[in-house]
């Protein structure tokens, strides 16, 4: 049997995750590159490899996601989720139009909440008898930015990994349970909130087949597998493979993708820091979001065993992030 979670496996989820984002961002050089092999891992290379790239200002901030993601486990441990945000009043605009009214004028199926509700299932709701508050909240927060069920489902998928990595569930059932057990009650909490109703079943589908397609091409539509992988799945053929699971060609961009690529990452990477910044925060797209995901999953499951101190060691916001998940911990114990 696994060992229970423990607080440093709290710690690095929320440090591993913020380590993922400011390298899979680089201060907006990489995030958004098209070309993962021929630029990233070039430049990568270059810096020295991983292993000695020293995360931290002015060159390595986190990006927004991380912020955002800071700023809910704040308000999670706090209680205090706006004053928190006070800090970054420019993200108050840029992401959280938080009425009602706000919410019809937008609908977006981008990743942007996909990232921060990871704390739902880090600490309010991380066991299994709580999926229905779990999933229940991450569809009400999502639905406030990303009303698309592509975005908001994102939402859902990010919140329930976090959720199974504390639970220690293995990895091969992940999208099996996203599918069977957290988007029907999804769809039952949207109709009973009598909001959008018809929008969301109209674009409801292709989050459920594209991640249906996503299991069975990995060999894992059972929650068993063993995995299938490609003969050859490298820097290039991961960009390309990538392409295929997003939504418009920027791998990563969109809810149903980001999570899956994450996925994808944890899936082979195992417990490999190296290969797993790799394969989620170095590729062609939204690398920092699916690093942000993949990392704070991975750090649930590994702490921070085999990743250089110098990637997290002097990270921005290190401290808060420390403390956050201190108080997290303490609350779901």
């Amino acid at each position: 049997t696994e060992s229970p979670l423990k607080l440093i496996h709290y710690k690095a989820a929320m440090l591993l995750s913020g380590a993922g984002d400011a390298l899979g961002y680089r201060n907006q050089l990489w995030e958004y590159n098209e070309s993962g092999p021929h630029v990233l891992l070039q430049e990568l290379q270059e810096l020295g490899g991983l292993k000695n790239i020293k995360v931290e200002l002015p060159d390595w901030p986190v990006s927004d996601d991380t912020v955002l993601h800071l700023a809910t486990a704040e308000g999670l441990a706090t209680g205090e989720i706006k004053s928190i945000l006070s800090d970054w009043p420019f993200l108050i605009s840029q992401h959280l139009p938080l009425s009602v009214g706000a919410v019809g004028t937008i609908f977006s199926g981008k990743c942007s909440w996909t990232m921060v509700v990871k704390t739902f299932g880090l600490h309010r709701y991380p066991k299994p008898d709580q999926l229905l508050s779990l999933v229940a909240v991450a569809v009400e927060t999502g639905r406030m930015t990303h009303p698309h069920p592509t975005g908001f489902l994102g939402a859902v998928a990010s919140a329930l990994f976090t959720a199974y990595a504390v639970q220690r569930r293995p990895l091969t059932t992940w999208g099996l349970g996203l599918l069977n057990e957290a988007c029907p009650i999804a769809k039952v909490f949207v109709q009973n909130r009598s909001f959008a109703v018809e929008e969301t079943e109209r674009d409801w589908a292709y989050f459920c087949d594209k991640w249906l397609w996503y299991l069975d091409l990995r060999g894992i539509s059972n929650g068993i597998g063993p995995v299938i992988w490609p003969s050859s799945y490298g820097p290039a053929e991961r960009d390309e493979a990538y392409k295929s699971f997003s939504l418009s060609g920027w791998a990563g961009r969109s809810g149903h993708d980001a999570p899956m690529i994450a996925l994808d990452a944890l899936l082979a990477a195992g417990p490999d820091w190296e290969d797993l910044m790799s394969r989620a925060g170095f590729h062609g797209g939204d690398s920092d979001s699916t690093a942000v995901i993949a990392c704070c999953c991975w750090g649930l499951l590994y702490g921070t065993q085999g990743v250089p101190e110098g990637n997290y060691c002097n990270l921005e916001y290190r401290e808060r992030l420390e403390r956050s998940a201190e108080q997290l911990y303490a609350l779901s114990h």
